[in-house]
């Protein structure tokens, strides 16, 4: 894939909605920029987060655009590395939870 493509592309077809629906396209900028305004994190933290949440969500859009985001803000391919071991680890915890109550709907099943 063609990172680089892919997000200009992303960024164009955003436009194309926002000039159809621009309130669903500012209500998401709103919500999107909402966490910044408190100054807790820094743009690099904000960014690995964005990333790590983008890989247990599976969005290359939004792979795409935190990966370009996350280099201005200046992370390192360490740091990256080190929060996407959080997602695979958090990813992993959720499937053995869901697992857990997978099994508790089985077996709560009639006749089970």
């Amino acid at each position: 894939m063609d990172w680089n493509e892919n997000r200009t592309h992303l960024l164009g077809n955003v436009g194309k909605l926002s000039a159809l629906t621009p309130d669903t396209v500012k209500g998401y900028m709103t919500a999107s920029g909402a966490g910044s305004k408190t100054g807790r994190l820094d743009e690099k933290t904000r960014q690995l987060i964005s990333l790590a949440v983008a890989v247990t969500t599976r969005c290359d859009g939004c792979i795409s655009i935190h990966s370009n985001e996350a280099v201005k803000a200046g992370a390192t391919r360490e740091e990256l590395a080190e929060a996407l071991g959080v997602a695979v680890a958090m990813n992993a915890g959720a499937a053995l939870v869901y697992s857990s109550r997978a099994l508790e709907a089985f077996d709560a099943a009639p006749g089970a």
